[in-house]
């Protein structure tokens, strides 16, 4: 018996070709039967013409027909279809040609008579996979399409230099620094610079170094053994290992301790490492790109950062713009992140009015990208209207916000007050970026917010 009929999203389309008119109308029917479009050809020829006609995502074709034989048929179909899935029909003497057929890449082949309920299986293996074929061709595109250069927003003078500099760098094997400060995009840059060279099949990985105490970060670079630690309780592979032939994008660099600082310097001078608590020498392929809001040529000099690893990241300098240096680039940004949040909140806001739009020219977006994003999503929220308006905005926006204290005029504590409360809000009550944005510790916040009396409102679920 054959397997229930498949739930298909579409009717996949088969050509079925055979001279054989009683063996090629019981394919038909029994595919049929099965959900798939059929259609049937009675020789190579019509073979080939129906393929050309229906584009179909498989053929069965005889290997001994009249005139153009399946091999043919086989060679001229992938050379239309190159993913066509193609099962090859042939008699018990011909298995060395349905080898031959298998070479020039044919799924599989069955012998005649052929077993339906093979036939089927053999069918939706091969179909299943030319699916997760696609479907991972076009991930891939859509992550390329939105990472090429082209459609990273940024016409501004300072971005086109960045450009230049990573359309040269993507094609090298050159370790990268990019810095810059907090949310002006380091992480897309990194990301734009893998998927545009020739590791962009290979993986890229991602580690944000002060996320992490030093043990644990150790760990997630370079992996463990089993027991090398309490709660070790297998073998775990690490970043490094991860990354094998694609890019390791270390963010925030420069908050790695001196020990992680020299084990990494070793692997950008011999590309080998050990696992925590284990003595195997371990060799991979890796791409090394950093990023750092800190000026770690200071650091250097400040005897925080060694020199020797600085020299060995730093093969190219990117230097990210701050917003407020690429002025033009700002209504831009803030348009494509209308439309983005607008789309996924199903509301039709057409675009900014006036004072919005003076307002967010006004502020100087000391949070950079990242803060505009956070600052049009809240908005896109709140606004109910057709165009987006600055009482939409946080009152923080503008030239003179609401609320602000004068200077002079104001306290030292009536300045912070407003400073902290009003990046907060600006940030969506994300209290670890409001602290980073003021170079403070998300202790400080909160120890602030109880002083106030302020409760943090968050306008998104998650840091």
């Amino acid at each position: 018996m054959a397997d229930a009929p498949k739930s298909q999203t579409k009717r996949e389309r088969i050509v079925v070709a055979d001279d054989d008119a009683s063996a090629r109308s019981g394919l038909v029917s029994f595919l049929t039967s099965e959900g798939f479009q059929v259609t049937a050809a009675e020789d190579g020829a019509a073979a080939l013409a129906r393929v050309q006609e229906t584009a179909p995502d498989a053929l069965l074709t005889d290997l001994r027909m009249p005139g153009i034989d399946g091999i043919e048929v086989l060679r001229k179909a992938r050379e239309l279809y190159p993913d066509l899935v193609v099962i090859v029909m042939t008699a018990h003497g011909d298995i060395e040609t349905a080898v031959l057929a298998m070479k020039e890449g044919a799924e599989h082949y069955v012998s005649k008579p052929v077993q339906l309920d093979e036939v089927l299986v053999i069918l939706r293996r091969g179909l299943d996979r030319r699916s997760l074929t696609h479907e991972a061709t076009e991930l891939r595109a859509r992550l390329k399409q939105k990472l090429t250069l082209d459609n990273i927003i940024g016409s501004s003078p300072a971005m086109q230099e960045v450009f230049d500099v990573v359309e040269q760098v993507s094609k090298t094997k050159a370790s990268v620094l990019i810095t810059g400060e907090s949310g002006t995009g380091k992480e897309l840059i990194a990301q734009a610079i893998h998927e545009n060279s020739p590791r962009a099949s290979a993986p890229f990985v991602k580690l944000h170094c002060a996320a992490l105490a030093e043990t644990l970060l150790e760990s997630e670079l370079f992996g463990h053994e089993k027991g090398s630690f309490t709660g070790a309780a297998g073998r775990r592979e690490g970043r490094f290992k991860q990354a094998d032939g694609g890019t390791l994008f270390l963010d925030e660099i420069g908050e790695i301790s001196p020990s992680i600082q020299v084990k990494l310097l070793r692997f950008l001078q011999e590309r080998t490492f050990e696992r925590v608590g284990g003595n195997e020498t371990l060799k991979v392929d890796v791409r090394i790109i950093a990023a750092t809001n800190r000026d770690l040529a200071s650091e250097v000099a400040a005897g925080k950062f060694r020199e020797d690893l600085f020299y060995r990241l730093n093969v190219v300098n990117i230097e990210m713009p701050p917003l407020r240096a690429r002025p033009s680039d700002l209504l831009p940004l803030a348009t494509y992140f209308l439309r983005r949040f607008a789309k996924e909140n199903g509301k039709a806001i057409e675009g900014f009015t006036d004072d919005a739009i003076e307002a967010i020219k006004a502020y100087r977006w000391p949070g950079n990208v990242r803060e505009l994003e956070n600052v049009i999503e809240r908005a896109v929220v709140l606004c109910d209207g057709g165009r987006l308006s600055a009482k939409n905005l946080p009152t923080g926006l503008g030239a003179t916000p609401r609320g602000a204290p004068r200077v002079p005029g104001s306290t030292l504590g009536e300045i912070e007050r407003y400073a902290i409360l009003s990046t907060l809000e600006a940030c969506g009550g994300r209290t670890s970026q409001a602290a980073q944005m003021l170079d403070i510790s998300v202790r400080k916040i909160q120890y602030k917010m109880h002083e106030y009396g302020v409760t943090i409102q968050r306008t998104v679920e998650h840091e």
